[in-house]
């Protein structure tokens, strides 16, 4: 997820949606406020390109959709519109309305909601965003990857609705996602980035669990 600008207006969900389909930019909407996303680091685009690759491979054959940061999940339990940097929906993708460019059920989300961390985006993508997206009745996975150290946190939902933390990290290291019968390599997720001197120390520094 890229950075939030300061609100910019407050909307009605309809000003918001004809708004939003007319620009060239993407804004996330709460609450009837609207907030201008910023452009992504080439890490965090080269991070998404190729879980996507991954993704779409081991789903190839099977009815589930890997839906790129263009497409818009709304929160319809607490009136959230945001864009994870993917979704992806097993069985029949379920929309608004005619547009089908505002998806109601993702299975898996990446960041919040497959979704890749920076520095400036982590706490919000963590605590407040992270509260939304777990409202979402079919969501059963969500990703936070980190992009600054091969570090992937997976949270599941179990049955009585508790979210359960894995914590993977290193190269070497591999994620299964059992919600939609798929596996991450990390080695293949950063496969493209170069990361920093501090990056294997953080690798091993296990982050906080989100708030709420």
């Amino acid at each position: 997820m890229s950075a939030l600008s300061q609100p910019a207006q407050r909307m009605t969900e309809a000003e918001y949606l004809a708004f939003e389909r007319a620009s060239e930019l993407r804004h996330e909407c709460f609450a009837g406020e609207v907030f201008a996303m910023t452009g992504a680091s080439e890490a965090h685009n080269l991070i998404a390109a190729d879980v996507l690759v991954s993704l779409r491979n081991q789903l190839r054959g099977r009815p589930c959709k890997v839906y790129i940061a263009d497409m818009r999940v709304k929160v319809a339990a607490t009136g959230l519109y945001t864009y994870p940097d993917l979704s992806v929906v097993c069985g029949e993708a379920r929309f608004a309305d005619n547009q089908f460019d505002m998806l109601l059920n993702p299975t898996v989300i990446i960041t919040v909601i497959i979704e890749v961390l920076s520095p400036a985006t982590e706490a919000c993508d963590r605590g407040r965003k992270f509260q939304h997206c777990r409202q979402i009745e079919t969501l059963r996975a969500c990703l936070l990857i980190a992009q600054d150290s091969p570090r992937i946190e997976r949270y599941l939902r179990h049955d009585d609705g508790a979210w359960l933390l894995t914590d993977a990290h290193g190269l070497d290291a591999r994620l299964s996602l059992a919600a939609i019968g798929c596996a991450l390599a990390l080695a293949d997720v950063y496969e493209q980035v170069t990361f920093g001197p501090a990056s294997e120390h953080s690798a091993d520094t296990k982050p906080p669990q989100p708030g709420g």
